[in-house]
């Protein structure tokens, strides 16, 4: 595997990181008529369609029966709690917050992978964790009005990022056995199950929906869902995962950018001094904080 991104990979990280930093104030649209499980529900519905309609079309194998709990636990950390976590997060802090603390996912991946990959951190990899956990505890402080105060819904956005990180440590072994296109259809649909405990609340609020707010999580099924964790999986397959998560640190730029034009939102000036504090930190661990073998671990991560 190399450590190089080629030019269609290099395109297919870049739009995913612009459908996903789009998300952030997509969300934040939908939930002014739907509540976060809702949202999390008709989006991937919708995700889960389209990707039907594909895999008739490719006419897709089906997974073997031995990786569906493999599978499952990867729609679960990805889908499921992600974006449970991160939409009920967003009901109190603002999309680029949002973005900013989910850029700290990465620190959560090199420390995985310390545990169950047998990396080690050096000095500046335990530096770069202070430091970006420093950050995001000045978000989750700065986000309650711009005062200096707890904001229970940061930490909610933090599970998230925690959840994103394991998805990509479990995502890594299914990458070598399924296309990037059946594993996230897989990963997708088993995702998607448990959030039809949301359903009868969805159709009742269906009916009374603002239309902006409707064809908001409709894109966000078919662009931020569908499409970019295709062309997400498709980076997986080729690159290491500590390499493909660091592309995320550009991500917080663009999702305060799109949200600024979209909901004329922008976070806190305390936020983003932390947003860049755990930038900084992330950037630490994963340029000098991680001693690497010879044989990397992300090439060794499938058993």
């Amino acid at each position: 595997m190399s450590d190089r991104p080629d030019t269609r990979t290099l395109i297919a990280v870049s739009v995913t990181l612009v459908l996903w930093a789009s998300a952030f104030a997509g969300i934040k649209e939908g939930l002014v008529s739907y509540g976060p499980g809702e949202v999390a529900l008709l989006r991937f519905a919708i995700a889960s369609l389209v990707l039907v309609a594909y895999a008739i079309f490719k006419r897709m194998r089906l997974p073997l029966l031995r990786d569906i709990p493999h599978l499952a636990l990867a729609g679960s950390l990805g889908i499921t709690v992600y974006h449970l976590a991160l939409n009920f997060g967003e009901q109190t802090v603002t999309a680029g917050a949002a973005s900013l603390l989910i850029a700290s996912g990465p620190i959560f991946t090199v420390l995985m992978a310390t545990v169950f990959l047998d990396e080690r951190l050096t000095g500046w990899g335990w530096t770069g964790i202070v430091v970006a956990f420093s950050g995001v505890a000045l978000i989750t402080l700065g986000e309650a009005e711009g005062h200096l105060a707890f904001e229970p819904g940061a930490l909610l956005i933090l599970l998230s990022a925690i959840a994103t990180a394991a998805y990509f440590i479990v995502s890594k072994p299914l990458l070598r056995r399924y296309r990037p296109l059946e594993f996230t259809s897989y990963a997708i649909w088993l995702g998607t199950i448990p959030l039809l405990v949301f359903a009868p609340s969805l159709l009742q609020q269906a009916t009374v929906a603002q239309p902006s707010a409707t064809w908001a999580i409709i894109y966000l099924g078919v662009f931020p869902a569908a499409i970019a964790y295709v062309l997400w999986s498709h980076a997986l397959s080729r690159l290491p995962a500590s390499i493909v998560s660091s592309f995320l640190y550009v991500s917080p730029v663009l999702a305060i950018g799109i949200a600024w034009v979209w909901i004329a939102e922008v976070p806190t000036l305390l936020s983003l001094g932390g947003g860049a504090l755990a930038i900084i930190g992330v950037t630490l661990v994963n340029t000098l904080g991680v001693r690497r073998s010879r044989t990397s671990v992300w090439s060794t991560a499938a058993g």
